[in-house]
């Protein structure tokens, strides 16, 4: 069954690409037809291209490496950011830092300033700074938190890159390209499909199209998240069985060890008794 049906993504609007002037020739697979001058997309495409993304992101999850969710534009920032908290996956809905993928030591380097200046206010040192030290390093603070407080979690490189809209965000999809970083994209009939792995043909300029996509995969990665805590507390429990009888093993070996000592001790004790009867 598939994950979203072609009546919610008609009803979301997701039909609806750009006019046929801004087309992008690549897009044509994915066009269904062209009505009063607008592209209408093949949703029949885009449902088993959810479900085709769907199951690969659902396997990256459970595997536990993380997906970057990156979208800038005003339609689907906070659509992004409350379906990536959801999940615990990191993301991205500011502006784009360039060289995050591939200078991505750098980033990390910026992360942890935020953490070290965190850790003044804690530890007394901020209390010593002049107003005006206190007052740039607050700032400071404030503007690394808007830019990358989403992605403090993110310790390595995604494995996967999640784009809402490829032509705004054609450098993240350069990058990720560039590191051979599959790519998951809502992609729109203006944009072109080549570089991205996963192509889900829809409208990426309408709120609800956005978010009834997004909706379905990130069910599909909680599900792998779901199944990778089943299977580390099934793995938990086979060790500690394990454990249990090797433990219940040498508990009886040493039991046995000791009965055949106590019969051989006996048996000693009968053959001298008997020696000394012989010798009487």
């Amino acid at each position: 069954m598939s994950r979203v049906s072609f009546e919610q993504l008609l009803d979301a609007g997701s039909h609806f690409g750009h006019l046929k002037r801004k087309w992008n020739p690549s897009m044509a697979p994915y066009i269904f037809m062209e009505r009063n001058g607008i592209h209408i997309i093949d949703l029949h495409k885009t449902v088993a291209k959810i479900d085709e993304a769907a199951a690969a992101l659902k396997q990256i999850a459970k595997s536990g490496r993380k997906v970057l969710f990156v979208s800038t534009k005003k339609q689907a920032k906070q659509v992004v950011a409350e379906r990536a908290t959801t999940i615990g996956m990191p993301y991205v809905t500011e502006r784009w830092p360039g060289g995050m993928l591939t200078n991505f030591t750098t980033i990390r380097k910026a992360v942890k300033k935020m953490t070290t200046i965190d850790k003044m206010s804690k530890d007394g040192t901020f209390d010593q700074l002049s107003k005006r030290e206190k007052l740039q390093i607050t700032r400071q603070r404030a503007k690394l938190e808007k830019n990358l407080g989403s992605i403090v979690d993110l310790n390595r490189l995604p494995s996967a890159l999640f784009v809402v809209d490829v032509m705004k965000e054609h450098i993240a999809v350069a990058e990720a390209n560039r590191l051979s970083i599959p790519v998951f994209a809502i992609v729109d009939t203006n944009s072109d499909p080549n570089n991205i792995d996963f192509v889900i043909p829809a409208n990426d300029d309408a709120t609800k199209s956005i978010d009834i996509i997004l909706g379905a995969l990130c069910d599909a990665i909680n599900e792998g998240l779901e199944e990778r805590k089943i299977e580390r507390i099934d793995s938990a429990a086979g060790e500690e069985e394990q454990t249990s009888s090797r433990r219940e093993r040498k508990a009886k070996a040493v039991k046995k060890g000791l009965a055949k000592a106590d019969e051989e001790a006996l048996n000693a004790n009968v053959v001298s008794k008997f020696i000394g009867e012989e010798e009487d």
